[in-house]
């Protein structure tokens, strides 16, 4: 089985001297994903979580809407392949988009139509002073990070608790993992609020979209798509997220209380 972390050596070079250091770092490889028997495309993921990788993109994508129809997801013998069994037909999409999504993702969501989701109507409120919490409680959720660094992660809550949360190398992993987690573990709570350490780009913005997230936290910047999507899809998009200071560029009434 894959680790999702690997020792190693170094060298580091520090006021005219040398020193060897034993570390960990992050592991990136390649997953395939296999749906009904047919390989759709390879993930360059970090190992862990990998069946709630699988259902959780498949999901994002819209290609499944809900657990029951999954059959089976398992990862192989050797670790890199996922197959996914489920109880339909599901026809793997012509084209491929390679985005913007670090050691990069792939997408068929036309990013550019129209949302199928709109989140306008949710009255969700939380106060300014609880974003800075929630970033703490972000911190506290990255076991990996503390181990190799060079990893990002995200997590679902409730505003008041961290329900899931997810590490991956690739910032739109996490997301597709917290929704796997959440569709494998029957965890849909009325109040979603993402945070993450990635910077929010377009198909991080849909992905949380389709987790019907009314707010989305980042530790660092979004992306001009992702704010033109975010006001198309009624999302709060908060970025810079310290415990003192934020930004919000968009739907700024669910924080300006």
């Amino acid at each position: 089985m894959n680790m999702p972390q690997k020792s190693i050596q170094y060298e580091k070079y520090e006021f005219k001297k040398w020193k060897a250091f034993d570390a960990e770092t992050i592991v990136e490889a390649p997953v395939s994903l296999t749906v009904n028997g047919e390989v759709w495309l390879t993930f360059m993921c970090t190992p862990v979580n990998l069946e709630a990788l699988a259902v959780g993109f498949l999901y994002n994508e819209g290609i499944i809407e809900k657990m029951s129809e999954v059959e089976d997801a398992r990862v192989c013998e050797h670790g890199d392949n996922i197959d996914v069994w489920l109880n339909h037909e599901a026809k793997q999409p012509t084209s491929w988009r390679r985005t913007s999504g670090c050691t990069g993702g792939v997408t068929a969501v036309d990013l550019l139509a129209k949302p199928n989701v709109s989140l306008n109507g949710n009255n969700l409120k939380v106060q300014p002073e609880a974003v800075g919490h929630l970033v703490e409680m972000l911190f506290e959720a990255q076991s990996l990070y503390r181990k190799t660094g060079g990893v990002h992660t995200s997590a679902l809550c409730d505003g008041e608790k961290i329900l899931v949360s997810a590490e991956d190398i690739g910032r739109h992993n996490t997301l597709d993992k917290i929704a796997g987690l959440c569709l494998m573990n029957g965890i849909w709570p009325e109040v979603r609020i993402l945070i993450t350490t990635g910077r929010i780009s377009s198909e991080m913005l849909q992905k949380a979209a389709q987790l019907n997230a009314p707010i989305l936290i980042s530790r660092t910047s979004p992306s001009s798509l992702s704010i033109e999507m975010a006001e198309r899809y009624g999302i709060t998009l908060i970025g810079y997220a310290r415990k003192h200071r934020f930004n919000v560029y968009s739907n700024t009434q669910r924080v300006r209380l």
